[in-house]
Protein backbone atom coordinates (compact mmCIF):
# COMPACT_ATOMS: atom_id res chain seq x y z
CA UNK A 1 0.00 0.00 0.00
CA UNK A 2 1.24 3.15 -1.01
CA UNK A 3 1.13 5.54 2.07
CA UNK A 4 2.72 8.97 0.03
CA UNK A 5 2.34 9.67 -3.60
CA UNK A 6 4.35 12.92 -3.67
CA UNK A 7 8.48 13.50 -3.78
CA UNK A 8 9.75 13.42 0.19
CA UNK A 9 13.24 14.48 -0.79
CA UNK A 10 15.44 16.11 -3.18
CA UNK A 11 19.37 15.45 -4.13
CA UNK A 12 20.31 19.01 -4.49
CA UNK A 13 24.11 18.52 -6.22
CA UNK A 14 25.53 22.04 -5.49
CA UNK A 15 28.74 20.88 -7.38
CA UNK A 16 30.72 17.90 -8.33
CA UNK A 17 33.70 19.27 -7.71
CA UNK A 18 35.44 17.78 -4.37
CA UNK A 19 38.66 18.41 -2.58
CA UNK A 20 38.92 14.44 -1.69
CA UNK A 21 39.35 11.56 -4.62
CA UNK A 22 37.63 8.18 -2.69
CA UNK A 23 38.25 5.09 -3.68
CA UNK A 24 34.78 3.91 -3.86
CA UNK A 25 33.29 7.00 -5.69
CA UNK A 26 33.84 8.83 -9.14
CA UNK A 27 31.80 11.85 -8.84
CA UNK A 28 35.09 14.17 -8.16
CA UNK A 29 36.12 12.99 -11.51
CA UNK A 30 33.24 15.36 -13.38
CA UNK A 31 33.94 18.98 -14.31
CA UNK A 32 31.10 21.53 -12.51
CA UNK A 33 30.02 24.79 -12.04
CA UNK A 34 28.24 25.69 -8.61
CA UNK A 35 24.27 26.17 -8.63
CA UNK A 36 23.37 29.77 -8.24
CA UNK A 37 21.25 31.11 -5.27
CA UNK A 38 19.17 32.85 -7.27
CA UNK A 39 18.03 28.94 -9.35
CA UNK A 40 18.26 27.48 -5.83
CA UNK A 41 15.81 30.33 -4.26
CA UNK A 42 13.28 29.24 -6.89
CA UNK A 43 13.37 25.23 -7.22
CA UNK A 44 13.26 25.44 -3.52
CA UNK A 45 9.94 27.32 -3.84
CA UNK A 46 8.62 24.71 -6.01
CA UNK A 47 10.33 21.36 -4.22
CA UNK A 48 8.04 22.60 -1.41
CA UNK A 49 5.46 23.12 -3.57
CA UNK A 50 5.61 19.22 -4.83
CA UNK A 51 5.74 18.46 -0.63
CA UNK A 52 9.11 17.79 -0.45
CA UNK A 53 10.25 17.68 2.78
CA UNK A 54 14.35 17.16 3.49
CA UNK A 55 16.94 19.01 1.02
CA UNK A 56 20.05 17.04 1.02
CA UNK A 57 22.46 19.81 -0.33
CA UNK A 58 24.97 17.57 -1.78
CA UNK A 59 28.18 17.20 -3.76
CA UNK A 60 30.97 16.67 -4.60
CA UNK A 61 31.76 18.31 -1.60
CA UNK A 62 29.25 20.74 -0.43
CA UNK A 63 30.92 22.90 1.28
CA UNK A 64 33.25 24.04 -1.85
CA UNK A 65 30.25 25.98 -2.31
CA UNK A 66 31.01 29.70 -0.88
CA UNK A 67 27.58 30.45 -0.72
CA UNK A 68 26.29 26.93 1.09
CA UNK A 69 25.27 29.25 4.13
CA UNK A 70 22.56 31.37 1.92
CA UNK A 71 21.20 28.08 -0.04
CA UNK A 72 20.56 26.58 3.58
CA UNK A 73 19.10 29.51 4.25
CA UNK A 74 16.28 29.38 1.84
CA UNK A 75 15.76 25.80 2.41
CA UNK A 76 14.99 26.54 6.57
CA UNK A 77 12.83 30.00 5.61
CA UNK A 78 10.51 27.57 3.72
CA UNK A 79 10.52 24.56 6.67
CA UNK A 80 12.22 22.22 5.29
CA UNK A 81 15.00 19.84 6.96
CA UNK A 82 18.11 20.09 5.58
CA UNK A 83 20.83 17.86 5.27
CA UNK A 84 24.44 18.32 4.33
CA UNK A 85 27.71 15.32 4.95
CA UNK A 86 31.11 16.71 4.72
CA UNK A 87 35.21 14.96 4.47
CA UNK A 88 35.19 18.16 7.18
CA UNK A 89 38.28 19.69 5.33
CA UNK A 90 36.40 23.18 5.22
CA UNK A 91 33.87 22.66 8.17
CA UNK A 92 36.16 24.05 10.87
CA UNK A 93 37.08 27.41 8.84
CA UNK A 94 33.07 27.87 8.07
CA UNK A 95 30.91 26.35 10.75
CA UNK A 96 30.36 29.81 12.06
CA UNK A 97 28.05 30.72 8.54
CA UNK A 98 26.69 27.38 8.74
CA UNK A 99 25.58 27.43 12.58
CA UNK A 100 21.93 26.93 13.27
CA UNK A 101 21.15 25.61 9.42
CA UNK A 102 22.01 21.98 9.39
CA UNK A 103 19.30 19.65 11.16
CA UNK A 104 21.48 16.52 9.89
CA UNK A 105 24.81 17.30 9.71
CA UNK A 106 27.24 14.43 9.19
CA UNK A 107 30.80 13.75 8.96
CA UNK A 108 32.39 10.91 7.08
CA UNK A 109 34.61 8.42 8.88
CA UNK A 110 35.66 5.11 7.74
CA UNK A 111 38.05 4.32 10.51
CA UNK A 112 39.49 4.99 13.79
CA UNK A 113 43.24 4.87 12.31
CA UNK A 114 44.16 8.32 10.74
CA UNK A 115 46.34 6.78 7.65
CA UNK A 116 43.79 4.18 6.99
CA UNK A 117 41.00 6.88 6.56
CA UNK A 118 42.84 9.23 4.46
CA UNK A 119 44.11 6.78 2.38
CA UNK A 120 40.62 5.42 1.59
CA UNK A 121 39.92 9.22 1.00
CA UNK A 122 43.17 10.17 -0.78
CA UNK A 123 43.63 13.51 0.72
CA UNK A 124 44.84 14.03 4.64
CA UNK A 125 41.30 14.73 6.19
CA UNK A 126 41.19 12.20 9.62
CA UNK A 127 42.62 15.41 11.80
CA UNK A 128 40.04 18.04 10.37
CA UNK A 129 37.14 15.35 10.96
CA UNK A 130 38.36 15.15 14.49
CA UNK A 131 38.65 18.89 14.45
CA UNK A 132 35.19 18.93 13.26
CA UNK A 133 33.45 17.47 16.02
CA UNK A 134 35.19 19.65 18.48
CA UNK A 135 33.79 22.85 16.22
CA UNK A 136 30.66 21.64 16.03
CA UNK A 137 29.84 20.98 19.78
CA UNK A 138 31.35 24.26 20.77
CA UNK A 139 28.31 25.95 18.27
CA UNK A 140 25.93 23.84 20.17
CA UNK A 141 25.57 21.66 17.00
CA UNK A 142 25.46 17.90 17.12
CA UNK A 143 26.71 16.01 14.12
CA UNK A 144 26.78 12.83 13.17
CA UNK A 145 29.61 10.23 12.06
CA UNK A 146 28.75 8.51 8.90
CA UNK A 147 30.98 5.32 8.42
CA UNK A 148 30.93 3.61 5.15
CA UNK A 149 31.26 -0.15 5.78
CA UNK A 150 33.28 -2.53 3.68
CA UNK A 151 34.32 -5.83 3.86
CA UNK A 152 37.85 -4.25 5.44
CA UNK A 153 36.44 -1.83 7.88
CA UNK A 154 33.63 -3.76 9.52
CA UNK A 155 35.82 -4.88 12.55
CA UNK A 156 36.57 -1.05 13.30
CA UNK A 157 32.60 0.02 13.66
CA UNK A 158 33.53 -0.85 17.38
CA UNK A 159 36.33 1.29 17.57
CA UNK A 160 35.32 4.65 16.04
CA UNK A 161 32.03 3.99 18.28
CA UNK A 162 33.98 3.65 21.44
CA UNK A 163 36.74 6.58 20.91
CA UNK A 164 34.46 8.93 19.14
CA UNK A 165 31.00 8.34 19.40
CA UNK A 166 30.02 7.62 22.44
CA UNK A 167 32.20 10.20 24.37
CA UNK A 168 31.10 12.74 22.41
CA UNK A 169 27.06 11.52 22.59
CA UNK A 170 27.04 11.39 18.55
CA UNK A 171 24.91 9.37 16.55
CA UNK A 172 26.78 6.37 14.52
CA UNK A 173 25.46 5.76 11.01
CA UNK A 174 26.71 2.63 9.26
CA UNK A 175 26.40 3.46 5.49
CA UNK A 176 27.02 0.30 4.05
CA UNK A 177 28.91 0.50 0.35
CA UNK A 178 27.26 0.09 -2.76
CA UNK A 179 28.60 -0.77 -6.56
CA UNK A 180 27.90 1.23 -9.14
CA UNK A 181 29.61 2.06 -12.23
CA UNK A 182 32.49 -0.28 -11.54
CA UNK A 183 33.45 1.39 -8.45
CA UNK A 184 32.28 0.99 -4.84
CA UNK A 185 31.98 -2.43 -3.67
CA UNK A 186 29.45 -5.03 -1.67
CA UNK A 187 29.18 -6.95 1.78
CA UNK A 188 29.15 -10.55 2.69
CA UNK A 189 26.59 -12.60 4.61
CA UNK A 190 28.94 -12.45 7.53
CA UNK A 191 29.33 -8.62 7.04
CA UNK A 192 25.92 -7.85 7.03
CA UNK A 193 25.25 -9.89 10.13
CA UNK A 194 27.82 -8.11 12.05
CA UNK A 195 26.00 -4.89 10.87
CA UNK A 196 22.32 -5.97 11.80
CA UNK A 197 24.28 -6.00 15.58
CA UNK A 198 25.90 -3.21 15.49
CA UNK A 199 22.34 -1.38 14.62
CA UNK A 200 20.54 -2.25 18.11
CA UNK A 201 23.52 -0.97 20.26
CA UNK A 202 23.37 2.53 21.91
CA UNK A 203 23.40 5.80 19.23
CA UNK A 204 23.93 3.35 16.68
CA UNK A 205 21.28 4.04 13.08
CA UNK A 206 21.31 1.26 10.88
CA UNK A 207 18.72 0.81 8.21
CA UNK A 208 17.75 -2.47 8.43
CA UNK A 209 16.10 -2.69 5.20
CA UNK A 210 19.26 -1.86 3.33
CA UNK A 211 20.77 -5.19 5.04
CA UNK A 212 17.35 -6.95 3.58
CA UNK A 213 17.63 -5.74 -0.09
CA UNK A 214 21.02 -7.05 -0.11
CA UNK A 215 20.19 -10.59 1.17
CA UNK A 216 16.84 -10.30 -1.39
CA UNK A 217 19.67 -9.61 -4.07
CA UNK A 218 19.02 -5.67 -4.84
CA UNK A 219 16.19 -4.00 -6.54
CA UNK A 220 14.20 -6.52 -8.91
CA UNK A 221 12.56 -4.98 -12.11
CA UNK A 222 9.57 -7.39 -12.31
CA UNK A 223 8.87 -6.46 -8.59
CA UNK A 224 10.82 -3.07 -8.04
CA UNK A 225 11.20 -1.79 -4.32
CA UNK A 226 13.26 1.33 -5.96
CA UNK A 227 10.62 4.80 -5.91
CA UNK A 228 13.18 6.46 -6.64
CA UNK A 229 11.81 8.57 -9.25
CA UNK A 230 8.93 9.07 -7.74
CA UNK A 231 10.38 10.01 -3.94
CA UNK A 232 13.41 11.91 -4.83
CA UNK A 233 14.19 14.68 -7.14
CA UNK A 234 17.82 15.01 -8.24
CA UNK A 235 19.28 18.84 -9.61
CA UNK A 236 22.43 19.27 -10.91
CA UNK A 237 24.79 22.05 -10.77
CA UNK A 238 23.64 22.74 -14.20
CA UNK A 239 20.34 23.59 -13.18
CA UNK A 240 19.05 20.74 -14.43
CA UNK A 241 16.07 17.84 -13.36
CA UNK A 242 18.84 13.69 -13.38
CA UNK A 243 16.31 11.44 -13.92
CA UNK A 244 15.40 8.59 -12.73
CA UNK A 245 18.38 9.37 -10.44
CA UNK A 246 21.96 10.82 -10.54
CA UNK A 247 23.72 7.39 -10.54
CA UNK A 248 21.75 6.11 -13.83
CA UNK A 249 21.27 9.34 -15.29
CA UNK A 250 19.23 9.04 -18.20
CA UNK A 251 17.76 12.02 -19.01
CA UNK A 252 18.00 15.84 -18.20
CA UNK A 253 16.10 18.56 -18.43
CA UNK A 254 16.93 22.03 -18.13
CA UNK A 255 14.57 23.49 -15.53
CA UNK A 256 14.36 27.22 -16.44
CA UNK A 257 13.11 28.41 -13.30
CA UNK A 258 9.82 25.88 -13.38
CA UNK A 259 10.68 22.87 -11.97
CA UNK A 260 7.18 22.36 -10.26
CA UNK A 261 5.40 22.10 -13.92
CA UNK A 262 8.52 20.06 -15.16
CA UNK A 263 8.60 17.70 -12.66
CA UNK A 264 4.64 16.99 -13.74
CA UNK A 265 5.26 17.17 -17.22
CA UNK A 266 3.84 14.21 -19.29
CA UNK A 267 7.63 13.28 -20.60
CA UNK A 268 8.86 12.97 -16.73
CA UNK A 269 6.75 11.51 -15.50
CA UNK A 270 6.51 8.64 -18.09
CA UNK A 271 10.16 8.13 -16.96
CA UNK A 272 9.15 8.44 -13.50
CA UNK A 273 6.50 5.75 -13.90
CA UNK A 274 9.40 3.16 -14.94
CA UNK A 275 11.18 3.79 -11.80
CA UNK A 276 12.76 0.43 -10.88
CA UNK A 277 12.09 -1.39 -14.19
CA UNK A 278 14.78 -0.48 -16.29
CA UNK A 279 17.80 -3.05 -17.01
CA UNK A 280 20.01 -1.16 -15.15
CA UNK A 281 17.90 -0.99 -11.99
CA UNK A 282 18.29 -5.08 -11.59
CA UNK A 283 20.26 -5.85 -8.49
CA UNK A 284 20.37 -1.90 -7.26
CA UNK A 285 20.72 -1.48 -3.83
CA UNK A 286 21.72 2.61 -3.64
CA UNK A 287 20.94 3.47 0.01
CA UNK A 288 20.32 7.50 -1.13
CA UNK A 289 17.58 6.13 -3.12
CA UNK A 290 16.23 3.19 -1.43
CA UNK A 291 16.19 4.96 2.05
CA UNK A 292 12.72 7.01 0.82
CA UNK A 293 11.87 4.66 -1.00
CA UNK A 294 11.17 2.51 1.98
CA UNK A 295 9.52 4.83 3.84
CA UNK A 296 6.36 5.52 1.47
CA UNK A 297 5.11 1.98 0.49
CA UNK A 298 4.16 -0.76 3.30
CA UNK A 299 5.94 -3.96 2.61
CA UNK A 300 8.56 -5.86 4.57
CA UNK A 301 11.40 -3.20 3.71
CA UNK A 302 8.76 -0.55 4.87
CA UNK A 303 8.74 -2.89 8.50
CA UNK A 304 12.56 -3.51 8.54
CA UNK A 305 13.44 0.10 7.91
CA UNK A 306 10.82 1.62 11.01
CA UNK A 307 12.32 0.68 14.09
CA UNK A 308 15.69 2.60 12.97
CA UNK A 309 13.57 5.52 11.28
CA UNK A 310 12.15 5.89 14.75
CA UNK A 311 15.44 5.72 16.51
CA UNK A 312 17.13 8.32 14.61
CA UNK A 313 13.95 10.69 14.91
CA UNK A 314 13.48 10.27 18.91
CA UNK A 315 17.49 11.06 19.51
CA UNK A 316 17.81 13.72 16.63
CA UNK A 317 14.29 15.42 17.45
CA UNK A 318 13.94 15.87 13.79
CA UNK A 319 10.20 14.32 14.00
CA UNK A 320 8.76 17.70 16.27
CA UNK A 321 9.92 19.78 12.34
CA UNK A 322 8.25 16.54 10.45
CA UNK A 323 4.70 17.21 12.32
CA UNK A 324 5.52 20.95 11.99
CA UNK A 325 6.13 20.66 7.85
Amino acid sequence: MRLVSHPVLCNYYVTYRCNATCSFCDIWERPSPYVTVENARQNLRDLKRLGVKVVDFTGGEPLLHRQLDELLREAKALGMITTVTTNGLLYPKYAHKLRGLIDMLHLSLDSPHRDEHDLSRGVKCFDKVMESIEVARGFGERPDIIFTVFESNVHQIRQVWEKVCIPNNLVLILNPVFEYNTVGGNLSKEALSELVHWGKQKNVYLNEAFVQLRLDGGNHTEAPVCKAGSTTLVISPENKLVLPCYHLGLKEHSIEGNLHDLYLSEEVQKLVALEGRLPACEGCAINCYMQPSFAVEINKYWWKALPSTLKYNRIKGTWKQMIRF
